[in-house]
């Protein structure tokens, strides 16, 4: 009686199945590594909470609010905005990995850092930092201005 060698072993060939595959995933859905760099821990210029973002979607229009959230979770990262629309407080999921947002933008840093990981009390009254609209207008302005700066060069 002849038995059939074994199958070579999973954990031989591939000794961390979840973590390959988030990282093919990552490369397949980021392939320049710009969102992966905003939202690195590593990256001293990465998106903080507390910061003023600008979310560009394919459909529909631009979404820009201050970061509550940052929720890092590998290929199911995710940031929490809050803005304003008609005066009424908006808050918005946004994954940072999905093909529906064409581009994430720092707007304005945050003048001093977050003392907190998670900036709920922003909800309230008292600390509501408003419509962003303005700062937003103020950066697309200068923005364009610097594109047709360069472009005459």
């Amino acid at each position: 009686l002849k038995t059939p060698p074994a199958p070579p072993a999973i954990t031989k060939t591939c000794p961390d199945p979840l973590q390959t595959l988030t990282t093919s995933q990552i490369q397949l859905l980021d392939p320049t590594g710009a969102r992966t760099r905003l939202f690195s821990k590593a990256n001293p210029e990465c998106a903080r909470v507390g910061d003023v973002l600008l979310v560009r979607q394919r459909t529909g229009d631009p979404f820009a609010g201050v970061c509550i959230n940052i929720r890092r979770r590998g290929v199911d990262t995710a940031i929490l905005l809050r803005g304003q629309l008609t005066r009424v407080g908006v808050e918005m999921w946004f994954k940072v990995y999905s093909p529906l947002v064409e581009g994430i933008e720092v707007v304005q840093r945050a003048a001093k850092r977050a003392r907190r990981a998670r900036l709920t009390y922003m909800r309230k009254v008292k600390h509501d930092r408003g419509s962003v609209e303005n700062v937003v207008r103020t950066y697309l302005r200068q923005k364009a201005a610097l594109g047709t700066a360069e472009g005459r060069k």
